[in-house]
């Protein structure tokens, strides 16, 4: 099974992509907000560097000014400020003021550490600060203040680096994907509900459908989805009121005709003639709603037209006893078409008949047709004085008859909306247009690519 790569504007991209800079983010917090908490927690601040320093410089002028009395002056004043140990050495590590240093207190000299260097003991270290004018002529050692001590508020910042930080990262993640996956979703449950509300009108806003992603093409699907629902309801209910009308003027003649006097003969014409009107409008009526809810490809074959539509005028000129010089033709054996036979044969009955219903009875009716590329274009014209501009579509809605716009009478209006149908379901389209004389119903139908040429049929 192949795995089908996803397309540039697939969602994949954009989830890949948001997770990938979410990676990154985290990664990047994670190494410079640990390296400034390091510093944070593990270093002196500058303040108690520049503190340092200034002991130094303090005790160094004491050295320089008074020497030994100057120190001891200054370290009394010193132990009055901080509580540490504070001592003031020289370069041979032996003290500067008339006290000398202790066995434990030269130990602690050997793990002196510089101001510069990071803290890890939890207990009080002791800092050697070089004097600041000549660091080669001593140092101040300084047990660091408490005040001083790095890592104070080490474990707030471990919850604000480790939790709160994370967390807000991945809210924000949390944020992209609601609005990427989850706003889209309940648009189209939404939708979904509105359905079952019987709302078949409500769409998705145009911020869902035009999404080049496969929530768009989601999206689109449900508004198609919609759109078809929405139409075969109202085509379904719209039939099941016409044809409730239509029923109801034969129902009550046969009414009527049954409490009637009159004689057996003539009352059982009379009811067979309504009861075949009635067959006529049930059956058509019920392929009308079949042909609209079937979406289904019919299957094709090669079908010529020229063929088919002898077959047709001899079977209308029968019924309308019309002589079929009157139904003319101009296609030649060439014009091959793919399509349905026993649906296109309906389709280009209904428009005959419909053709003939409208003519004046020396009329004529003709079936042209020309090659256009991969298809047969062709039309069928009558001499009933065509219709209005307005009207030219209204036509092939079910149910609908132009009283007095054409002369003739029969029919339910249903013949167009079938052959309409019809020749979609084929892959093909059917419209109407005037020619002046009367109204032509143009075909376009695919070619058969085996069969037909080239050729051009006036």
């Amino acid at each position: 099974m192949k795995c089908k790569v996803p397309g540039r504007h697939s969602l994949f991209w954009k989830l890949a992509c948001l997770l990938v800079a979410f990676c990154l983010l985290m990664i990047w917090l994670s190494w410079s907000w640990g390296r400034y908490m390091e510093e944070r927690n593990q270093f002196l601040s500058d303040e108690a560097r520049s503190t340092l320093t200034r002991y130094a410089a303090q005790a160094e002028r004491a050295w320089q000014l008074h020497q030994r009395e100057g120190v001891d002056t200054w370290l009394r004043h010193m132990h009055r400020r901080e509580k540490g140990w504070v001592g003031v050495i020289g370069a041979d590590l032996q003290s500067l003021s008339s006290h000398p240093l202790t066995d434990k207190e030269v130990e602690r000299l050997t793990f002196l550490r510089s101001p510069d260097w990071p803290i890890h003991k939890k207990s009080l270290p002791w800092m050697r600060v070089p004097f600041p004018g000549n660091p080669s002529a001593g140092s101040l050692v300084i047990e660091l203040p408490p005040r001083f001590l790095p890592g104070r508020y080490q474990v707030f910042w471990r919850v604000i680096t480790n939790g709160v930080i994370p967390g807000l990262f991945t809210l924000l993640l949390c944020v992209g994907l609601y609005r990427l996956l989850v706003v889209p979703l309940n648009h189209l449950r939404e939708q979904a509900n509105a359905w079952r509300a019987d709302q078949l009108h409500v769409r998705l806003s145009s911020r869902t459908t035009n999404r080049c992603d496969e929530l768009g093409e989601l999206g689109r699907a449900f508004d198609h989805m919609s759109e078809r629902l929405q139409t075969t309801v109202a085509l379904q209910q719209q039939l099941l009121r016409d044809l409730s009308h239509e029923l109801r003027t034969p129902l009550s003649r046969l009414r009527v005709a049954c409490e009637s006097e009159q004689d057996l003969e003539p009352l059982r014409e009379r009811i067979g003639r309504e009861v075949d009107g009635m067959q006529r409008l049930v059956e058509d009526t019920l392929q009308l709603a079949w042909l609209d809810t079937e979406r289904t490809r019919l299957p094709d074959e090669a079908i010529q037209v020229q063929a088919l539509w002898e077959m047709l005028t001899e079977n209308a000129s029968y019924e309308s006893c019309w002589p079929q010089e009157q139904l003319r033709c101009s296609v030649d054996a060439s014009c091959w078409v793919r399509g349905h036979l026993n649906t296109l044969a309906q389709a280009l009955e209904n428009m005959l008949r419909n053709a003939i219903r409208h003519s004046p009875s020396g009329g004529i009716v003709h079936l042209g047709a020309r090659r256009d590329g991969n298809y047969w274009h062709l039309w069928l014209e009558d001499q009933g004085g065509g219709v209005a501009e307005a009207d030219l579509e209204r036509i092939f809605l079910p149910f609908t008859r132009l009283d007095g716009s054409r002369p003739g009478d029969g029919g339910f209006g249903l013949g167009l909306s079938i052959a309409r149908n019809a020749v979609q379901r084929q892959g093909g389209k059917l419209w109407a247009q005037n020619t002046g004389t009367g109204l032509r119903m143009n075909i376009r139908l695919p070619a058969d690519a085996e069969r037909a040429s080239d050729s051009v049929i006036a």
